[in-house]
């Protein structure tokens, strides 16, 4: 199959031929057809298989085909989310590329950076408009971007917009949409909020899915390496510096703090290094994660910010510096390398404290780590069995000195159902004993009136 079997124009195939684009990738056969038909889609499908074209070439070949407007500034008449600033960056070069031929305008708005130069390209007129949510809002609080035009709406990377909390976002941009639209989810995953949220927004969608949710990529060997916490940057340095198949290196960290720390370790042993996260300005992350495309900069130290909507070329090793907290998160890290048909490695530094993350990591992609025995910052902690994949297995039996919450609620029913305990006999021989308080009690009940206070002393 090829892209002149969709029917687009000359000018949208002289664009895919440019980028050297082959047979369209199995994404981008099942919901580019779809989406010309004008159908809403559910798209879910690894990253780096070719999502953000299988959307965007079908929508900049409706909008030639409705035809340039003859008046007046032109409306945004699609408008796509992204939940961060790189992705969208991302997103709005691939469609200036694909409309690299056409009359059509794209324009990107993201925080982070001055406002005036997204409001002069607003006041131009756009066909397609690419955002993250919180510029959006406000830019439409402005009363600066109208949406009463957009004909097409595309929500990406939707599990992720979830995780970042943009779902209220979301929801606010979308009652100021039109009711007559179509609209594309496009995610990695589907949970089972983002699966609520498609059907309140998606009318009859078409479920693209060409993947197993949770899967990594084929392509990826998986490394893993038993090191302490105090040692890990220790041995990041070692391997960067004793392997040079580590062309260049994407290396995540839990924290902000982290990421810093990672690279100014290894900026002093003499290792280019640059670090990304949400504390760096828009202006600083752009210009590192430019040098590292250039291959200036051989290691880029991210939090999990960048574990989305990075697209490098030839990135040859992924290093998982923490363990992800959400196993998910860990297919997320690895999808940055092995794309596009290109092989990778991914390797992860597993701390004591770590390893129950480890095992959750294994359940979720079926498969084990493979162990680096032998390096010079080994843990001295003897590593465990391995992780049993059987996803149906039973939960291990209570030991016997626990209690399980169903003899807890046992033993609570049976005391309820004996009735209250006897009261206590009293000295006296077949009376009760009386109350403590109240009327007939050894003590006086506490009166219900305030007491006086006491008679100021004479002079």
């Amino acid at each position: 199959m090829s892209f002149h079997e969709f029917g687009f124009s000359p000018e949208i195939l002289k664009a895919v031929t440019d980028m050297k684009y082959g047979a369209p990738t199995p994404i981008q056969a099942k919901a580019i057809p779809r989406v010309l038909e004008g159908r809403d889609i559910l798209g879910s499908a690894q990253t780096g298989t070719g999502k953000t074209a299988a959307f965007a070439l079908p929508i900049l070949q409706k909008l030639l085909a409705a035809g340039k407007p003859k008046r007046g500034r032109r409306p945004i008449r699609a408008l796509v989310l992204t939940p961060t600033r790189e992705l969208a960056l991302q997103v709005g070069q691939s469609f200036s590329s694909y409309a690299a031929s056409t009359w059509l305008r794209q324009a990107t708005i993201y925080g982070g950076v001055s406002q005036r130069p997204q409001e002069q390209m607003l006041r131009k007129g756009v066909d397609a408009l690419i955002a993250t949510p919180g510029r959006l809002l406000d830019l439409v609080n402005q009363q600066l971007a109208n949406l009463s035009a957009v004909e097409i709406f595309v929500l990406d990377e939707a599990d992720r917009m979830l995780d970042m909390g943009f779902i209220p976002d979301i929801r606010r941009i979308i009652e100021k949409l039109p009711g007559q639209r179509q609209t594309l989810l496009f995610s990695a995953t589907i949970p089972y909020d983002i699966a609520r949220l498609a059907d309140t927004i998606l009318r009859d969608p078409v479920r693209v899915s060409v993947a197993p949710p949770s899967a990594p990529a084929e392509a990826v060997d998986h490394f893993l390496y038993y090191v302490e916490k105090t040692e890990k940057v220790s041995l990041l340095k070692h391997l960067l510096q004793a392997d040079e198949s580590i062309k260049n290196a994407l290396v995540f960290s839990r924290t902000r703090h982290g990421a810093d720390r990672v690279e100014r370790f290894l900026s002093r042993a003499g290792i280019r290094a640059e670090a990304i996260h949400g504390d760096k300005s828009q202006c600083a992350r752009e210009r590192a994660l430019s040098a590292f495309k250039k291959g200036t900069v051989r290691v880029l130290v991210a939090t999990d910010i960048a574990a989305r909507g990075l697209d490098i070329v030839e990135l040859s090793h992924v290093f998982n510096y923490d363990m992800p907290n959400d196993p998910d998160t860990y297919i997320h890290r690895i999808g940055r390398t092995g794309r596009a048909g290109l092989s990778g490695t991914a390797i992860s530094f597993c701390g004591f404290e770590e390893r129950p993350i480890l095992a959750s990591i294994e359940r979720l992609i079926q498969k084990h780590l493979t162990v680096v025995k032998e390096h010079p910052f080994a843990s001295p902690a003897k590593a465990g069995p391995p992780t049993p994949l059987d996803r149906d297995r039973k939960e291990p039996r209570p030991r016997p000195y626990m209690i399980t919450v169903d003899a807890n609620f046992l033993s609570s029913m049976r005391a309820q159902t004996a009735g209250p305990p006897p009261s206590k006999a009293s000295r006296q021989t077949g009376e009760q004993s009386r109350p403590t308080a109240g009327a007939g009690s050894r003590k006086p009940a506490r009166r219900d009136t305030p007491r006086k206070g006491r008679a100021p002393r004479r002079k």
